[in-house]
C-alpha cells in the first residue's frame, strides 16, 4: 500500500514533520514494506514560511528588522533552494504575538518589519515572494511594508510621515520608489473583508489589536482617505476588493504598492507542494491537525486536501485532537474516516504531551483494520 501523509501542525503539542514521524511509526509497525510519501502541510499561517521553504529545498534566514513599535528584533524568513523565492510570514516581523497587551495599539503599529524581510530577500536576488499576512498587531493599510520598500508618504507640508496606522488620515501625497524592483508577489489571504465599512479591516478586526471604539472610528477614517488618494492620484480602486482588509488592509497594501496577488492560503500551499502530483498511487492519505471544527469546514487546509482527493477516489482519513463535526459534516468534506488521538477524555496540559503517542497509536489501529480487510478472503 502507498499512504501520503499530509498533515499540519497539531498546535501547541507537535509540528506537522512530528507528525509525519509519528504516523510513519504507526504504519510501519502493521505494514514494514509500506510506501510513505511525506509531505507535511500548512493552511497558509503560522508555520507556512518553513514548510514551503523546506519543500523548495532552500533554508531559513534571519534579518535584524524593526517588530510593530518599531523595536529592533531578529526575524525569520525562507529562501528557495535557487534564492529566487522567498517565503514570509508577516507575523514574525509585524505580529500581534510580538506585543505585550497593554502595548497592542492599531494607531501606533507598523507593518515596516514586514517589508525590511521582503528588503532583505530582494537583497539577497529574491524575485518572487510568498507572503502570509495571517496574525498582525497592525492597522496601517500597508504603508509601513510599502515604506520600507522605499515608498514615501507626505503630509500637507511635504513631510514625510512615520508609516503608522493613526498617519494614515494625515497623507496628503504618495510617492513611489525611485527605483522599483521586478517583483512577483502572491498573498496567503483567506479573509475576504474589504478595507473599510462595517465589514472591514477597523470594525471587525482592530478591537483584536487593541482599539477602543475611538480607535476604530480614527482608523476607519484613515483607511478610507488613503484609498482616496490611491484613488485620486493612481486611478487605482481596489478597496472593495475581497481581502484588501486582511491584516489591517495589508490585503490593499499588497495589491496596491506591490501588484500582488491574494490567494487561500491553502491553495498556495498545495501548488507549492505539488500536492495533486503527490497524489499519484496513493491508496490512502492521511492528515489531521490540532482540532477538526467549524472552521475546518470553511475551505481550511483539510477540505482542501479532501477535495483534491476526492477527484482522485482516493479515500482521505484524518486524525485529530479534538473532533467537533458530525459524521455527516466529514461526508460533505470528502474525508472517510476520522477520529480523535486521545484515548479517553483529558486536560489540555495531559493531552499536548501524549499526543505524538496519540498520533501513532491511532494510525496503528487504522492501519491494522485496513491491512486485515485488504487480506481477509471473501467468501
Amino acid at each position: 500500500m502507498k499512504f501520503l501523509l499530509a498533515p499540519d501542525k497539531f498546535r501547541g503539542s507537535l509540528t506537522a514533520y512530528e507528525v509525519c514521524q509519528a504516523m510513519s511509526e504507526g504504519i510501519r509497525e502493521i505494514i514494514p514494506e509500506a510506501e510513505i510519501a511525506v509531505l507535511p502541510m500548512a493552511d497558509g499561517g503560522e508555520g507556512t514560511a518553513e514548510i514551503l521553504t523546506l519543500n523548495a529545498g532552500g533554508k531559513m534566514h534571519t534579518a535584524f528588522v524593526s517588530d510593530p513599535l518599531g523595536r529592533t528584533i531578529e526575524a525569520e524568513y525562507g529562501l528557495s533552494a535557487d534564492g529566487k523565492t522567498a517565503f514570509v510570514e508577516m507575523a514574525t516581523a509585524s505580529g500581534l504575538r510580538l506585543l505585550q497587551a497593554d502595548e497592542r495599539n492599531p494607531l501606533k503599529t507598523t507593518t515596516f518589519g514586514t517589508g525590511q524581510l521582503m528588503l532583505d530577500a530582494l537583497q539577497k536576488g529574491a524575485r518572487h515572494v510568498i507572503l502570509g499576512i495571517g496574525g498582525s498587531a497592525t492597522t496601517d493599510g500597508g504603508v509601513g511594508m510599502a515604506a520600507a520598500l522605499g515608498w514615501q508618504f507626505l503630509d500637507q507640508q511635504g513631510h514625510e510621515l512615520p508609516p503608522t496606522g493613526e498617519s494614515l488620515i494625515n497623507i496628503s501625497q504618495i510617492l513611489p520608489p525611485r527605483k522599483r524592483t521586478e517583483l512577483t508577489v502572491e498573498v496567503a489571504c483567506d479573509v475576504t473583508a474589504p478595507l473599510f465599512g462595517n465589514d472591514g479591516a477597523a470594525h471587525v478586526y482592530a478591537p483584536q489589536k487593541g482599539a477602543n471604539a475611538e480607535m476604530v472610528a480614527q482608523l476607519e477614517a484613515g483607511l478610507q482617505h488613503l484609498a482616496k488618494v490611491v484613488e485620486r492620484d493612481f486611478g487605482v480602486d481596489i478597496a472593495q476588493v475581497p481581502g484588501t482588509g486582511a491584516a489591517g488592509g495589508l490585503g490593499f497594501g499588497a495589491l496596491f504598492f506591490l501588484n500582488a496577488s491574494l490567494k487561500e492560503g491553502v491553495k498556495i500551499v498545495m501548488e507549492q507542494t505539488r500536492f495533486e502530483a503527490q497524489l499519484t498511487d496513493a491508496d490512502l492519505v492521511l492528515t489531521g491537525e490540532g482540532k477538526i471544527d467549524g472552521q475546518t469546514l470553511q475551505g481550511k487546509l483539510i477540505a482542501g486536501i479532501a477535495g483534491a482527493a476526492q477527484k482522485k477516489n482516493i479515500p482521505v482519513a484524518a486524525l485529530c485532537g479534538a473532533l467537533m463535526v458530525s459524521p455527516s459534516d466529514l461526508q460533505s468534506l470528502g474525508i472517510t474516516y476520522a477520529t480523535s488521538v486521545l484515548p479517553h477524555p483529558m486536560t489540555l496540559s495531559e493531552a499536548i504531551p501524549y499526543a505524538y503517542e496519540g498520533v501513532r497509536n491511532s494510525t496503528r489501529y487504522l492501519v491494522n483494520f485496513l491491512y486485515k480487510i485488504k487480506n481477509t478472503p471473501h467468501k
